[in-house]
C-alpha cells in the first residue's frame, strides 16, 4: 500500500481511553452471525462492557465468515472488538443458569435466535425481567416475534429479497440483484443499537427495562423508500433502472479515459446545471424540462451521452478536479484498496490501524460517529473462544471449583 490509515494503538489498563457515553453499561451478547453482534460492536465502541457468549465447542458461526489470514478470521477481529469472550452452552440447564445469573447483573441482553428458543432454554425474557426489572432485552429475528412468518428461518438475504431492494436493483432487462455483502443485517444492526440506546434512555425516566422486538425486514424496507405508499396511492410498481434514478439525471457511473469509474449525482437543481455547463452543453439548461429532476430523468439517454462522452476523454483525476472546481458532485468508485489509501478516510479515522497480538496492525473500521465529549474507541480486537470465561464468571460469584466442574462437563470453555 502506498499509504496507511492512522495508527490507533490498543490502550493498556494504565492508559484506558476516555469513557464513552455507555461507560458502566453491561451488555450480554448471545447473538450470532451479524445483526446482533454488530449492534453490540457499536455499543462496545462507545464504552459498554460487552460480554460475548458463544458455544464452548462451535463458537459463533461468524468465526467462519469472511477472509482469513494465518487461520484467523479477520471479520471476527472487527465484529467482536471491545467484547470479552465467554464460552457457555446455553442449551444445557447449567449453562442457562449461568446466563440468568449474568443477566441479573446486566443492563442489556441481545439475542437473535428463532422465537421460542430462549423460552425453551429457560431464558424467557419476562422471567429475566422479573429478576432484573431494569434489563433491556433486544430480540433480533428475521420476521419478528409475532405474525405468520415469525417461525420461519430469517436471514438477511430473505429480507433483501422481500424488502423490494432486490427488485429495484440491477439493469432494467436483468434479474433482481442481491448485494454481495450483509446489507439487511448491517442496517438492522445499526438500527438495533439505536433501539437499545432509546430503551436505556427511557429507563432513566421509568426505572424499568423492556423487550425490543426488531426484525431484519423493517429497517431495510424503510431504507428502500416509499414504494409501498406509491403503489397504494397510484397503483404503480417501481422497476429496475440500473444506476439511473427516476428522481434526477444525470445520475450514473461513467468510465474515465484511464479505465476507472466515477459516479455523479444531480439531486440538486444547481448541481445539475453546473454539470451540464462543465461538460460543454449549457444550452440544455434552458430546456423547459431541465428544471425538474423527474423530467430530467426522462431525458437520461441524452444527458448520459453528454456527460459520459466528456468523462471518457479525461482521466479520473482530471474529472474529479474539474467537477470539484465547478462545485459539482462526483466521487470515484472505490474498491477496498482505494478505501484504505484514501487520505480523507485515513485522516478522519473511518479506517484506523489497531494492533493484534498475532497479526500485527489491522486496518479496521473506526467508530461510526464522532462525539466531542465522549468519543468511541477500539480498546481491543476480537478475542479467542472463552478467553474471559473465568474472569467474567468469577465476577458473577462463581467459585473456582464450580468452574472446574462445569468445564469438565462441557458446559463452559
Amino acid at each position: 500500500m502506498s499509504a496507511s490509515p492512522t495508527p490507533q494503538p490498543t490502550p493498556d489498563a494504565a492508559e484506558a481511553p476516555a469513557p464513552g457515553p455507555l461507560a458502566g453499561v453491561r451488555v450480554l451478547d448471545i447473538s450470532t452471525i451479524l445483526a446482533g453482534p454488530l449492534a453490540c460492536q457499536i455499543l462496545g465502541d462507545y464504552g459498554a462492557d460487552v460480554i460475548k457468549i458463544e458455544h464452548p465447542r462451535y463458537g459463533d458461526s461468524m468465526r467462519g465468515h469472511g477472509p482469513v489470514k494465518d487461520g484467523e478470521s479477520l471479520w471476527w477481529k472487527e465484529i467482536s472488538r471491545n467484547k470479552r469472550g465467554v464460552a457457555i452452552d446455553l442449551g444445557k440447564p447449567e449453562g442457562a443458569a449461568l446466563v440468568r445469573r449474568l443477566a441479573a447483573q446486566a443492563d442489556v441482553l441481545v439475542e437473535n435466535f428463532r422465537p421460542g428458543t430462549l423460552e425453551r432454554w429457560g431464558l424467557d425474557p419476562q422471567d429475566l425481567l422479573a429478576e432484573n426489572p431494569r434489563l433491556v432485552v433486544a430480540r433480533v429475528t428475521g420476521f419478528g416475534q409475532q405474525g405468520p412468518y415469525s417461525a420461519r428461518a430469517g436471514f438477511g438475504t430473505l429480507a433483501e429479497a422481500m424488502s423490494g431492494f432486490a427488485h429495484l436493483t440491477g439493469e432494467p432487462d436483468g434479474p433482481p440483484t442481491l448485494p454481495a455483502f450483509g446489507l439487511a443485517d448491517s442496517i438492522a444492526g445499526v438500527t438495533a443499537s439505536s433501539a437499545i440506546a432509546m430503551a436505556l434512555f427511557a429507563r432513566e425516566r421509568t426505572g424499568r427495562g423492556q423487550v425490543i422486538d426488531l426484525n431484519l425486514l423493517a429497517p431495510i424496507m424503510t431504507a428502500v423508500g416509499p414504494g409501498p405508499m406509491a403503489y397504494q396511492q397510484t397503483g404503480v410498481v417501481g422497476m429496475r433502472h440500473g444506476n439511473r434514478s427516476t428522481n434526477n439525471s444525470p445520475r450514473n457511473t461513467y468510465r474515465t479515459k484511464d479505465g476507472y469509474w466515477v459516479a455523479i449525482s444531480t439531486s440538486a437543481q444547481a448541481i445539475a446545471e453546473r454539470v451540464l455547463r462543465l461538460v460543454g452543453h449549457p444550452e440544455v439548461v434552458d430546456e423547459p424540462w431541465f428544471g425538474s429532476g423527474r423530467e430530467r430523468a426522462q431525458h437520461a439517454d441524452e444527458l448520459d451521452g453528454y456527460v459520459g462522452s466528456w468523462i471518457a476523454e479525461r482521466t479520473r483525476q482530471e474529472v474529479i478536479e474539474a467537477f470539484t472546481e465547478a462545485g459539482a458532485a462526483v466521487a470515484p468508485v472505490y474498491d477496498a484498496r482505494d478505501i484504505v489509501e484514501d487520505e480523507h478516510v485515513r485522516e478522519t479515522g473511518m479506517i484506523t490501524l489497531v494492533e493484534d497480538e498475532r497479526l500485527g496492525e489491522l486496518a479496521v473500521h473506526g467508530p461510526l460517529w464522532g462525539m466531542s465529549e465522549t468519543p468511541g474507541a477500539i480498546r481491543f480486537l476480537g478475542r479467542d473462544l472463552g478467553a474471559d470465561t473465568d474472569a467474567v464468571l468469577t465476577e458473577a460469584g462463581v467459585d473456582p471449583a464450580t468452574l472446574d466442574e462445569l468445564r469438565g462437563r462441557g458446559v463452559i470453555a
